[in-house]
């Protein structure tokens, strides 16, 4: 059963197709010597405006907007934002206005492109220059686009609150899936970058929910806010209160030691890339990956650099979405 409502028949929680599932899961040779390594390719997520992880959470946000009776959908990132623009593309798709908050990050051609892109979107585009003044100016901006009584909902970097999360446990449940139709072994861990943590949270309430053993590791690329692994259990312990109290029956809870997350390959600040992640992105499109070198590239980084230590074999989730 890869989805939640094949899993929970009764769940009330209101779904929309997005993308093409399951994505596809197949071992990579060469692009880290030494690792058994198998990629999950979710770039090729998504069927329209924009791809990659991000799409999954929107699945269950867009519906649950509907059922909150919002028109306008609020939420921040960095000015290269990919969750926001997913949100922009595929909310104006589905009748939702979306206004961003976005705070200044290292500029590169990729970062130049994508705001480029944002400003096209359709969205409602607010720069700051600190996390601090996006805070402070969040409830104005708030108060100034309810529109005929309704408030927008305020969703946070990466869409990872209970909602968004539910499209990892999810994509959990459709692993759990991919093994027992021998697709791949079990997994001893999946590694993923997290830039906002539903994505990682997801994942670890799912294969709890799926019985499987593997193990979720994060590769920390965000610092503006608190990523470790006490902060993600508590999201994903969020997510399964949720799917408690829309009908799914009691689910299992996670402590801290049941992930792990490091910011080793941050580098100096998010949006930063390092000299580690984009030798990774260039060897990756050797071999015919398109990464970028703020998420993915670190994420593989840190996959070298921890060669040996995991019970193999790896799983990478490759989140980048590019349309």
């Amino acid at each position: 059963m890869t989805h939640l409502h094949d899993r929970f028949p009764g769940l009330a929680l209101e779904h929309v197709r997005l993308g093409a599932s399951p994505t596809q899961v197949r071992r990579v040779e060469g692009l880290v010597p030494g690792v058994d390594l198998l990629v999950k390719d979710e770039a090729a997520f998504g069927d329209g405006a924009w791809a990659g992880n991000k799409v999954r959470k929107l699945e269950w946000i867009i519906p649950e907007a509907r059922r909150r009776r919002t028109n306008t959908l609020f939420t921040v990132g960095g000015i290269g934002t990919h969750w926001g623009l997913a949100c922009a593309l595929y909310g104006r798709e589905h009748g939702l206005r979306t206004v961003l908050g976005l705070v200044d990050q290292p500029v590169d051609d990729h970062v130049r492109q994508q705001l480029a892109r944002l400003e096209a979107s359709g969205a409602q585009l607010h720069r700051f220059p600190t996390v601090r003044k996006l805070k402070m100016a969040a409830p104005w901006l708030i108060a100034s686009n309810i529109r005929r009584g309704k408030v927008p909902w305020y969703l946070p970097a990466g869409g990872s609150n209970a909602v968004g999360s539910l499209g990892y446990v999810e994509t959990a449940l459709e692993i759990a899936a991919q093994v027992e139709s021998g697709e791949l072994p079990e997994p001893g861990v999946v590694v993923t970058a997290i830039g906002s943590g539903g994505t990682a949270a997801g994942l670890a309430l799912g294969f709890r929910i799926a019985g499987l053993r593997t193990k979720v590791f994060g590769v920390v690329v965000n610092d503006s806010f608190p990523l470790d692994a006490p902060v993600i259990a508590a999201l994903a312990n969020r997510t399964a209160d949720l799917l408690c109290d829309r009908g799914a029956g009691e689910q299992p809870h996670l402590a801290a030691s049941d992930l792990s997350t490091r910011d080793d390959w941050l580098g100096t600040t998010y949006g930063d890339p390092t000299p580690a992640s984009t030798a990774m992105v260039e060897r990756a499109a050797g071999l015919g990956l398109e990464l970028e070198p703020v998420y993915t590239g670190k994420a593989l980084a840190a996959i070298a650099d921890l060669a040996g230590q995991w019970d193999e074999p790896v799983l990478w989730l490759n989140t980048h979405g590019p349309r």
